[in-house]
């Protein structure tokens, strides 16, 4: 786990940040020309932010739709019990499945919330199957079928609110 502590990050970094959460496609000579400094300024700062895991990662974002994964799924999930080790073992078992988008152990009624997708239900009646159904420590779940996406990103604001307003 990483330091509670959080890097320290300037202008140029947050400026760099936004433009490569938009596309990370784009060159150190295309940034340096938006943020104002050397291509071998923004390749240190590039590696610096990579090596503190402010940059987890550089990936392509997939259209579920263009690969025949047509329904996405929004699932609430309680356990029986909330021992650490049957926690560990749901969220080993969640990484693992390539179903799950994004898995989040939270506070409230249920102790997860998963974004899952499926080829059509019947598919989606197999992971229940096989990540619920099978696991005696699943107590309930709660499905929600995405109607229409009207927004998904992974973008994380770089700049505060108060920096937003000024």
């Amino acid at each position: 786990m990483t330091s509670s502590k959080a890097p320290q990050i300037d202008s140029f970094d947050r400026n760099i940040l936004d433009i490569v959460q938009q596309s990370n496609r784009t060159t150190s000579d295309q940034i340096a020309e938006q943020v104002g400094l050397s291509p071998a300024a923004v390749q240190r700062r590039l590696k610096r932010m990579r090596e503190q895991n402010l940059i987890q990662a550089d990936i392509s974002v997939v259209n579920p739709k263009a690969i025949g994964r047509a329904v996405t799924l929004v699932v609430q999930v309680s356990l029986e019990r909330e021992r650490a080790d049957l926690m560990d073992a749901f969220k080993k078992e969640m990484k693992r499945n390539p179903s799950v988008q994004q898995c989040y152990y939270v506070t409230g009624s249920s102790d997860f919330i998963l974004i899952v997708t499926a080829v059509d239900m019947e598919g989606y009646e197999r992971f229940t199957r096989e990540a619920f159904f099978d696991n005696a420590n699943v107590r309930s779940f709660q499905t929600n079928v995405v109607m229409d996406t009207v927004k998904v990103g992974l973008s994380v604001p770089t700049h505060s609110d108060e920096e937003s307003e000024s």
